[in-house]
C-alpha cells in the first residue's frame, strides 16, 4: 500500500482483510488497486475490495483479471495519489505480467523517496519468479528491463522469499561476499520478524544470481553441469531449472 495519508493504493491484494483494517485503521480512501498479473495470491482480494474502492482497478492488458478493471500495457502512463506510475510489461512468469514504476514519489508524499517497482512476481530479492507461461528468453529480457532502472530503485516484490532464495545463490557464487554479508543482515532482520523488503536495484544487481547469470563464475558453473549452456538465454534457462529442483 502507498498512501498520501488521505488516500491509499494497494498492489496484488491477494487477501482483502489487512487492506480492509488498514483503510479504516487509518481513515484512507482506496483509491485504486494495481494488478501485476492474474495468480489468485495476487487478484482474490479485489471482489471484497470493491465496496471501498473509489477509483479502478488497473491490471495487464493480456491477461484475465476480475472484471471490471482498466487493462494497461508498456508506455501507459496513470496519474494517481499525484504519483505519476509508468507501466512495464515483463512476461515471462506469466505471459502478461506488468509492472508498475515510480520514478519521483516524493512529490506526493512529501518525502525525499527514492524510486519505487512493484514487480510482482518477476524479481525477487536474490531471486526470480518461475517461468509457468512465459519462456526462459522471456523472463531474461524483463530483468534485464528492470535491472536498467536506476539502481536506488526500491524493489517491491510479492513475496518474502529472500532467505531461501539466498540459499541458492550462495551455491551458485560461494565466493561471493556481497551474498554472505546481506543473507546476514536478512537473517537478523527476519530474527526479529522484520521484512527483508523492499530491496533495492543496486543490492539486486550485487546478490542476485538471476540479474548476474552473464557474469564468468556464474556461466563457469552452469557450463560445468551443462556444457551444451553456450548463450546468455540458454545459461539463464539452465540455472532457473536449477532453482525449480533446489531442496
Amino acid at each position: 500500500m502507498l498512501h498520501n495519508g488521505h488516500q491509499a493504493l494497494v498492489v496484488d491484494p491477494g487477501d482483502a482483510t489487512p487492506v480492509i483494517s488498514t483503510l479504516q485503521a487509518c481513515q484512507l480512501e482506496l483509491a485504486a488497486i494495481l494488478v501485476t498479473h492474474h495468480h489468485a495470491d495476487h487478484t482474490a482480494g479485489i471482489a471484497a475490495l470493491r465496496p471501498y474502492l473509489a477509483g479502478e482497478v488497473w491490471g495487464p492488458a493480456e491477461e484475465a483479471v476480475p472484471e471490471p478493471y482498466q487493462p494497461v500495457h508498456e508506455g501507459r502512463q496513470l496519474h494517481l495519489l499525484g504519483l505519476d506510475l509508468e507501466v512495464y510489461d515483463i512476461p515471462g512468469h506469466t505471459a502478461g505480467h506488468i509492472a508498475f514504476y515510480i520514478p519521483a514519489p516524493q512529490d506526493a508524499l512529501q518525502e525525499n523517496q527514492a524510486p519505487i517497482v512493484f514487480c510482482g512476481d518477476t524479481l525477487f530479492s536474490a531471486g526470480c519468479g518461475r517461468i509457468f507461461e512465459g519462456t526462459p528468453e522471456q523472463m531474461l529480457h524483463s530483468l534485464d528491463k528492470l535491472a536498467a532502472l536506476p539502481e536506488q530503485t526500491r524493489v517491491c516484490c510479492a513475496h518474502e522469499y529472500t532467505l531461501s532464495n539466498l540459499r541458492f545463490a550462495q551455491v551458485v557464487e560461494p565466493d561471493n561476499a556481497d551474498i554472505s554479508l546481506y543473507a546476514e543482515h536478512c537473517q537478523q532482520l527476519r530474527t526479529k520478524q522484520q521484512p527483508t523488503l523492499p530491496s533495492q536495484i543496486g543490492q539486486e544487481l550485487r546478490i542476485n544470481p538471476f540479474l548476474r547469470s552473464r557474469k564468468s563464475s556464474i556461466i563457469g558453473v552452469i557450463q560445468a553441469h551443462n556444457p551444451a549452456a553456450t548463450d546468455d538465454v540458454a545459461v539463464f534457462a539452465a540455472l532457473r531449472h536449477w532453482k525449480d529442483n533446489f531442496k
